[in-house]
């Protein structure tokens, strides 16, 4: 199956971006206008959309990646157009790592014929950091507080040496109602080894109708501010902020020592 069949089945692995259509790339609508199936948890197929009439959509729950995933190339190993939407980027926290351990895994030479693309999207992190100016313009490291897929242990070891190295921290799936305590436990982590006047974004909702940033500290920041909405950027030592005309202010992390 050469990549130029035109009945060759294909997967489009997409970012969608925050949420909002004129953040997401053009070679991410011309994918999902190609589609003829499109995959995705709920949420993310209402900001994908709509879609045409003869498209057809399959929802699937957000903890079931691997299975939509398989899904996907069953459907594109018989020559369908497969779009499978992510939020953000689909490479970071999302569903281009479930779709290539699928493959690595599978046996099925159908599988590996079809068509595969990883499209990029604007994440959660540079979406935060845009509205909130550039916090991350320096060395940065993004962590998931989720230990669905990995030991809480391992999550405080690396938010330790993260700390040590004095690098602005981006936060994903911080705290949701099935893990109210850990966004807790990861402050105190983070408060043995940061100063209390670490400057702390939240973003919530970026892209979306709702968007709300807030600037605060590390030790004002409260966990009942953060849900599995929020994207939550500590700062480093040598992060700033610079105070607007208009009582907000833009927060920056300078690239030169």
């Amino acid at each position: 199956m050469s990549e130029t069949d035109p009945d060759a089945g294909s997967l489009a692995v997409v970012g969608l971006g925050p949420g909002s259509a004129a953040q997401r790339t053009p070679a991410v609508s011309a994918a999902l206008a190609a589609a003829t199936d499109v995959l995705g948890y709920q949420t993310y197929l209402d900001l994908a959309g709509p879609f045409a009439a003869q498209q057809r959509v399959h929802a699937s729950d957000n903890r079931e990646e691997l299975d939509r995933a398989r899904h996907a190339f069953t459907l594109a190993a018989a020559g369908a157009r497969v779009a499978m939407v992510s939020s953000g980027d689909p490479g970071v926290f999302a569903m281009a790592a479930a779709v290539l351990e699928v493959l690595d895994q599978a046996d099925d030479p159908a599988w590996h014929g079809v068509q595969l693309r990883i499209l990029p999207g604007v994440s959660a992190a540079q979406g935060a950091a845009a509205l909130a100016g550039a916090p991350l313009g320096h060395d940065f490291c993004a962590l998931s507080l989720s230990d669905n897929l990995k030991p809480w242990a391992e999550i405080e070891r690396r938010l330790a040496l993260v700390c040590e190295a004095d690098l602005v921290l981006a936060l994903y799936n911080p705290r949701s109602k099935a893990r109210p305590d850990q966004l807790a436990r990861a402050l105190a982590v983070i408060r043995a080894q940061r100063a209390a006047a670490t400057i702390i974004v939240l973003g919530r909702d970026v892209g979306r109708p709702r968007e709300q940033l807030t600037v605060t500290t590390l030790a004002e920041l409260r966990p009942e501010q953060v849900d599995m909405r929020t994207l939550v950027i500590v700062g480093s030592s040598r992060t700033r902020r610079i105070e607007r005309p208009d009582g907000g202010c833009w927060v920056y992390t300078p690239r030169f020592y």
